[in-house]
C-alpha cells in the first residue's frame, strides 16, 4: 500500500500545492481541515480515494490524534493572520504546532515538515511572530528530527498579498502603505510546497530552512511592479507607523467591542508591529541552494493571475492592440 501524509491545513494556499505534489508522487493524502465540505476541491489531485479531506480541529488532542493514525509523514500548514473567537495565536501557532508534534511522535510518524515564517522571533513585539518562534520550539522539542520551512511573503495564484492590492485598485484612486520601505523576498507558493515534499520524503536534512525568491523588493516597489503588470496607475500613499498603530488599534477594539461579530481584516496592530521589519533571509541560513532548488522569478508568475485586474482584463493586450492602430 502507498504511504500516507497528513496535512493539516491541506486546503490552504500553501497546503493544497504540498496535496497535489504529493499526490502526483503516488503518496495518498489526508487533508486535515475544520470545514471539510469546503475543502471537497482537493479530491481530483489524485485517482478516486488517493486525496480525501476529513474533519479536525487542531486544539483538541482526540482531533489530532485521529488524523494521524497510520500516517508515514505529516505537514502543519496551519496558521492565522487575525485572531477571532478562539482561534487566538497562541492556539493555533503554539499551542497547535506542540499538540502535533507531541501527537506524531507519539503515533511513531517517520517525517514532520513545520510550515513558520521567516518573521519568528522569540523576542520580538508582534504576537504572532513570537507565537510562531513558540511553535518551532515545541516542535523541535518533541520531534527534534523536523523540518521547519520559514518562508518569506509568499506569492501565487491564490495569494492574499498581491491579489489583496490588486483588488483595491479597482475601487480606490490611492493605495496606503504602511511601511513603504520594509523589504521583503517574496517566494512562490510551489517552490516552498518542493521544499516540503523534499521534507516528507525524508530527501533533506532535518532542521530550519529560511525560503527567499532571487529578488529583495521594498514594500513600495512591490506595489510599483504589481501597477505595471495590472496596467493601472494609483498614488502610492505612505502611512506613518504612529498613525497606523492607531488605526489598527482602533480596529481592533471594534472587533473586541462587537465580541468578534466584526473581525478586523483591515489592519491589526500586530500587522503593523511586522510590517516595521525587514522580511528577508538571515545570512548563513540554510535554503532553496541546500535543498537543490532553483527559486521562481515573480515576473514569471505574476502576470498568469493578475491580468483579471487590468482596466480590460483578458481582453488587454487586444485593446492596447486596438489603439496603437488608430
Amino acid at each position: 500500500m502507498s504511504k500516507l501524509v497528513t496535512i493539516f491545513g491541506g486546503s490552504g494556499f500553501v497546503g493544497r500545492y504540498i496535496a497535489r505534489r504529493m499526490a502526483d508522487a503516488g503518496w495518498r493524502v489526508r487533508v486535515a481541515v475544520r470545514h471539510p465540505n469546503d475543502a471537497l476541491f482537493v479530491r481530483p489531485y489524485g485517482v478516486v480515494g488517493q486525496v480525501e479531506p476529513v474533519f479536525c480541529n487542531i486544539r483538541d488532542d482526540a482531533s489530532v490524534r485521529a488524523v494521524l493514525k497510520e500516517a508515514d509523514a505529516v505537514v502543519n500548514c496551519i496558521g492565522i493572520l487575525v485572531e477571532s473567537g478562539r482561534n487566538s495565536f497562541r492556539a493555533v501557532q503554539a499551542e497547535g504546532a506542540e499538540r502535533v508534534a507531541r501527537l506524531a511522535a507519539e503515533q511513531g510518524v517517520e517525517w514532520l515538515v513545520q510550515i513558520s515564517s521567516i518573521g519568528a522571533d522569540a523576542g520580538s513585539d508582534s504576537i504572532y511572530a513570537r507565537t510562531k518562534a513558540e511553535g518551532e520550539a515545541q516542535v523541535l522539542k518533541h520531534f527534534p528530527q523536523a523540518m521547519i520551512l520559514r518562508p518569506s511573503i509568499i506569492f501565487g495564484h491564490e495569494d492574499g498579498f498581491f491579489n489583496r492590492f490588486a483588488s483595491m485598485t479597482r475601487v480606490s484612486f490611492a493605495l496606503p502603505l504602511v511601511g513603504p520601505d520594509t523589504r521583503f523576498q517574496p517566494v512562490y507558493v510551489d517552490d516552498v510546497a518542493r521544499a516540503a515534499v523534499l521534507g516528507v520524503r525524508g530527501e533533506a536534512e532535518p532542521g530550519v530552512y529560511e525560503l527567499g525568491g532571487p529578488e529583495i523588493e521594498t514594500f513600495r516597489e512591490l506595489m510599483m511592479r504589481m501597477l505595471r503588470v495590472i496596467r493601472r496607475r494609483r498614488l502610492l500613499m505612505p502611512v506613518p507607523f504612529a498613525a497606523a498603530r492607531a488605526m489598527g488599534s482602533a480596529l481592533d477594539l471594534v472587533q473586541r467591542l462587537t465580541l468578534g461579530l466584526i473581525v478586523n481584516k483591515l489592519l491589526t496592530r500586530d500587522q503593523v508591529l511586522q510590517l516595521a521589519r525587514d522580511n528577508l533571509v538571515a545570512p548563513g541560513a540554510r535554503g532553496f541552494a541546500e535543498l537543490g532548488i532553483t527559486p521562481t522569478h515573480m515576473g514569471s508568475v505574476l502576470p498568469e493571475y493578475l491580468w483579471r485586474y487590468r482596466p480590460s482584463g483578458q481582453y488587454s493586450d487586444i485593446h492596447d492592440s486596438a489603439g496603437s492602430l488608430r
